[in-house]
């Protein structure tokens, strides 16, 4: 694929590539998708993270189909709910549906929901969508170690990406090592935190911003980008979008990179991946 020159790209375990910044539509209105989504894509965005689960699919569909981008400028991403962990064939095909496409680019399972204990039977089910074409990679999201290390050891393709809640407060430094040891990207869900801890007054995060002339969001993304993570922050309001899309043209320094994090202390905002089901 070809992505909006601006944004660096990783290469998936698969051959496929990614840009490594995106657009997430999670809580987004779906009544509000297509104008926000279609705000993004004219700010620049080419990567939309969505989800099954989200009830917006059909609204990131029209964006699309209204952009007149070609598709293979588009990276897509949507994800199979956990009480479809059985049926997944069927819960893909009505994901497509929605979007109005003829294939995603990545499929992810959205939690392990270990107490159902289905994930297994899932994945093969991916294995095969994949097998297709219609998914061009898959992967997961909120697996923890002991997830990954049963999906793989019952499978015969190790998920391209693990989609996790990681921000400088909780970067989940045990997931990451296993991914990157079994070449799995790691993308970062509510990577400013969710406005749920003082993220952007922390002296690691404002020091850097004054440094620079930017925002603390802006200085957050990229110590997102330059530590490796794919990210994709959402706003409902295009200034913040192009904002958040603005982070190209400066690096921070090693010494700022470290210091951010250096803030990590296990401070999970959001659910825990045992206690989703």
């Amino acid at each position: 694929m070809v992505a909006n020159a601006n944004i660096p790209t990783l290469t998936l375990n698969n051959g496929t590539t990614i840009p490594q910044l995106g657009f997430g539509v999670f809580k987004v209105d779906p009544a509000e998708t297509t104008r926000i989504v279609t705000d993004a894509l004219e700010v620049g965005y080419r990567h939309i993270d969505t989800a099954a689960i989200y009830g917006n699919e059909e609204g990131v569909g029209q964006a699309i189909a209204a952009s007149g981008i070609p598709r293979d400028e588009l990276f897509i991403t949507t994800k199979l709910w956990n009480d479809r962990q059985t049926d997944a064939q069927a819960a893909f095909d009505e994901s497509l549906a929605k979007l109005g496409l003829d294939y995603v680019d990545l499929y992810l399972i959205h939690w392990p929901a270990p107490q159902n204990d289905n994930f297994v039977e899932a994945w093969k089910s991916l294995e095969k969508i994949a097998a297709t074409g219609r998914a061009k990679a898959i992967g997961v999201s909120n697996f923890l170690v002991p997830h990954l290390e049963k999906l793989i050891a019952n499978s015969t393709i190790v998920p391209a990406v693990n989609q996790i809640e990681l921000h400088p407060a909780h970067q989940q430094p045990e997931v990451t090592a296993f991914a990157r040891e079994h070449g799995i990207e790691i993308e970062a869900w509510g990577p400013l935190g969710q406005g749920k801890y003082p993220l952007f007054e922390a002296p690691e995060v404002a020091g850097a911003a004054e440094a620079h002339r930017k925002t603390p969001a802006q200085v957050v993304i990229r110590w997102h980008l330059q530590t490796g993570n794919i990210v994709f922050p959402k706003s409902n309001r295009r200034e913040r979008m192009a904002e958040n899309f603005d982070v190209f043209d400066f690096e921070l320094s090693d010494a700022e990179v470290a210091a951010i994090s250096a803030m990590e202390r296990e401070g999970r905002v959001s659910a825990h991946p045992d206690e989703v089901n």
